[in-house]
């Protein structure tokens, strides 16, 4: 370490980072914590707003720029493309020009996308944003798990990974109780504006409150901009076919195969050439031992059960004709019960707690998603209370120990696997996110499609009950249509409706279950994990006794 990159003052040994690129752990008064405290919590809260207020108005800010959902849609993709690839840089870039540096130079690309998407309102623009927004993010989520740790004394600072990590799940609801009608008239323009906002208040929170300084030194290697450009180019690709395979349909749209197809030479030429690298960002054999293979998939299986509060209850109340104004006070609980879920995580947290953890959580979700799969027509926000508010609890119980669970791993092999683990996680949880609603989407369809087929066939012409049925509502557009061939043709199409609405709604509700058997699944493997450790530790006392 240079003089030029020395701290201000001395430090003691016990205050040294324990990650390359982190700041120092130094004793702080009460009031410098608290002050970290709640910079850590607003900073998260930041991490996913700006894109939550995306995916909660896809379909409001297409109609505003006068275009197509699936158009929007491609916003959501790219932010999460940036956002699962950043990490490949941004920790050795920490490591070698500061905290802050970093932080404000990814802070004034964001603002600067947000000025250029107010000054030129267009789809272009957004996507620029949303690319920044990316980076952005990935910065700030450090960070946010930096203050956190900061705020709390040495014996319990892993405890600021579950904090920060819980307050970045925190700005999805929030996101929700954004007004419609700021982005129905605004559009783009009220978007640039909300998200320049988010920006500054970040920018205002880094200035006043510092964080302590950390060591620097020479980390990037010319290798590492070969494979961060492969793997961006990959997830961008994989990306923008998840955000809209469901909406232009896998097989009816034939450049989404061949963008699908080009992640396949992008993914394996980066993890070619990592693979052969003496020091490599990520450490390939690593994530093929055991434990850290169990950790992906169970993070990947719980990620995707989750995606039943991103779509499965949102996609069933948008279908009976519910926005964001009608989700006030259901997604108000969600967030306490994230909060509550935060608190939680942190009380259980014990050394070879997160197994039990995460299988609560697993099992809390597959629970919630069950109770779900019985919707019908007459549901509403109020009827999805309870559950949501589950899932939302054992999301933020599951998140936070998993990071935890993982740093833990990657300390038994040392700093060098920092960056392996942190693009892991990201990409288990960001990637998997969207794949979750991909998957959860297209499977309701086919679902639904498979339940109006049934509902269809039980419809007879000559039944009594069917053309009842179209009598009625022929007979509500008696006052509107003259023509009594056309009154029963409209009725016809009424009931047709009708019939559409009960197999989406049908589909939901298989999704539902697909979803619970998803997290039983995620429950499970920890539970193996637990069993056999604790048959090991039986058997352990035994070898070398005589028998």
């Amino acid at each position: 370490m240079t003089a030029a990159t020395s701290p201000a003052r001395p430090f003691l040994p016990e205050e040294r980072p324990l990650f390359p690129g982190s700041p120092y752990s130094p004793a702080h008064a009460p009031a410098r914590r608290v002050a970290f405290a709640v910079a850590g919590v607003s900073v998260g809260v930041m991490v996913n707003l700006g894109n939550g207020i995306v995916i909660a108005n896809v379909p409001v800010l297409a109609g505003a720029a006068n275009d197509y959902v699936s158009a929007a849609a491609f916003l959501t993709g790219i932010y999460i493309a940036f956002n699962a690839s950043a990490n490949l840089v941004l920790v050795k870039a920490r490591t070698q020009f500061g905290i802050p540096r970093v932080t404000l130079l990814l802070l004034t690309s964001y603002v600067l996308a947000a000025l250029l998407l107010w000054l030129k309102p267009s789809l272009a623009a957004a996507i620029v944003l949303s690319a920044a927004s990316g980076l952005t993010a990935a910065g700030l989520t450090t960070l946010a798990v930096y203050y956190s740790m900061q705020s709390l004394p040495a014996k319990v600072k892993p405890l600021g990974l579950i904090i920060g990590i819980g307050a970045v799940q925190l700005g999805t609801p929030l996101a929700r109780l954004f007004p419609v009608d700021l982005l129905a008239q605004g559009g783009w323009s009220t978007l640039a504006a909300l998200q320049l906002s988010i920006a500054l208040v970040a920018v205002t929170i880094i200035l006043a409150c510092p964080l302590p300084p950390s060591e620097r030194s020479k980390a990037f290697e010319l290798l590492d901009g070969v494979t961060f450009a492969l793997i961006l180019l990959a997830n961008l690709c994989l990306c923008i076919v998840l955000a809209q395979g469901r909406l232009l349909w896998w097989h009816d749209t034939p450049w989404l195969g061949w963008v699908l197809a080009a992640c396949i030479p992008l993914y394996a030429g980066a993890l070619a050439l990592e693979y052969e690298r003496e020091n490599p960002l990520l450490r390939l054999r690593w994530y093929g031992t055991r434990v850290i293979a169990s950790f992906v998939a169970v993070a990947v299986v719980v990620r995707l059960a989750l995606s039943e509060q991103s779509y499965g209850s949102v996609g069933l109340l948008s279908f009976a004709g519910l926005d964001n104004d009608q989700f006030h006070t259901l997604y108000a609980c969600i967030l306490v019960a994230e909060i509550l879920g935060i608190i939680i995580a942190i009380a259980t947290t014990r050394v070879g707690s997160q197994p039990y953890q995460v299988m609560a959580a697993g099992l809390i979700i597959a629970c919630a998603a069950w109770l779900d799969s019985g919707s019908n027509n007459l549901t509403r926000p109020d009827n999805l209370i309870m559950t949501q508010s589950l899932i939302a609890l054992g999301t933020t119980l599951f998140i936070g120990p998993a990071l935890v669970y993982g740093a833990a791993q990657m300390l038994k092999q040392g700093s060098t696997h920092l960056v392996s683990l942190v693009v892991m996680f990201s990409m288990t949880q960001n990637i998997g996110g969207l794949a979750g609603s991909a998957l959860l989407g297209s499977y309701q369809v086919v679902r639904a499609k498979v339940h109006a087929a049934a509902l269809a066939d039980g419809l007879a012409v000559g039944d009594p009950m069917v053309a009842e049925r179209i009598k009625q509502g022929a007979g509500a557009l008696a006052a509107t249509i003259q023509d009594p061939s056309q009154r029963v043709a409209q009725g016809a199409g009424l009931l047709g409706d009708a019939l559409a609405r009960e197999a989406a709604i049908l589909g939901f509700n298989d999704a539902f279950i697909l979803v619970s058997l998803v997290a039983l699944a995620g429950a499970l493997f920890p539970a193996i994990i637990i069993i056999r450790s604790k048959i090991v530790a039986r058997r352990s006392p035994r070898k070398g006794v005589p028998q």
